[in-house]
């Protein structure tokens, strides 16, 4: 039997890998890396470090596709609503790489989701039936995502970048588009950069489309709207007081 993490780079990958590593021993575990090949390099550091403190078998799987790439092909701008990305870089990529060498009853497959996403388990389990699908977190004792990174700490290993940054996952390299407008203005603020290359990117897949689509939506006066990342950062750099800086919306990759 084996045991198949899903090694995504975020500290609750890790420590879900820790307590299956503990239970079954790190030689029937495996390491399973879904790359998007937009990661943060820093999430590459994290992934090398931990993979020798633990042990166990490593595997690095890509589709091949960047997630814009993958909005081209299916020609939809992902959003907090629907993204792709999730559904074709990781799923599909895992499912064929488990289902070409374990039958269900070969291997039990491990997320990250700890006991305060409960309501995430749902989906996983359903579309990953009939493999068994387990949520280490989930179980006691529970810790939260500060209580990791201690314990992470504590073996020399820095914390991941993105997280010291403010970020809610270390997915992406911060440009995961089912962040919200707290996500997108933290982005801002610590990579320009990336922001910049998001906005002209968004701009382009209007053109492509077009259609006025956008990565985020909000709602003033009781009416739905696109809000650009253009405008976005207008309206932070001119100071304005209807910006939400504490919608920061989150990964959603294999719950989907």
């Amino acid at each position: 039997m084996k045991h198949i993490v899903f090694y995504s780079g975020g500290i609750g990958s890790w420590m879900t890998a820790k307590r299956v590593v503990e239970q079954h021993g790190k030689e029937n575990v495996i390491l399973l890396f879904t790359d998007t090949l937009i990661e943060d390099e820093d999430l590459y550091r994290f992934i090398d470090e931990t993979v020798e403190e633990i042990g166990a078998e490593y595997v690095r799987i890509e589709d091949g596709r960047t997630p814009w790439e993958v909005f081209k092909d299916v020609r939809w701008l992902g959003n907090s609503r629907l993204a792709q990305c999730s559904h074709h870089l990781k799923q599909k990529t895992a499912d064929k790489w488990i289902k070409d060498k374990f039958k269900p009853g070969e291997c039990v497959l491990y997320l990250g989701i700890d006991w305060t996403e409960e309501h995430r388990k749902i989906k996983p389990v359903e579309n990953w039936a009939p493999y068994k699908v387990e949520f280490p977190m989930c179980e006691e004792p529970l810790i939260n995502k500060d209580e990791m990174l201690k314990e992470l700490n504590k073996l020399g290993i820095a914390t991941p970048r993105l997280y010291d940054l403010g970020f809610s996952h270390n997915n992406c390299a911060g440009m995961c588009v089912k962040g919200g407008q707290g996500h997108f203005l933290n982005l801002l603020r610590h990579f320009p950069e990336r922001f910049e290359w998001m906005e002209n990117y968004e701009k382009e897949m209007q053109e492509y489309l077009g259609q006025e689509v956008t990565i985020l939506k909000r709602t003033r006066d009781n009416i739905p709207e696109n809000l650009s990342l253009q405008q976005l950062r207008e309206e932070y750099e001119t100071g304005s007081k209807q910006l939400d800086f504490y919608d920061m919306g989150g990964c959603g990759c294999f719950i989907s």
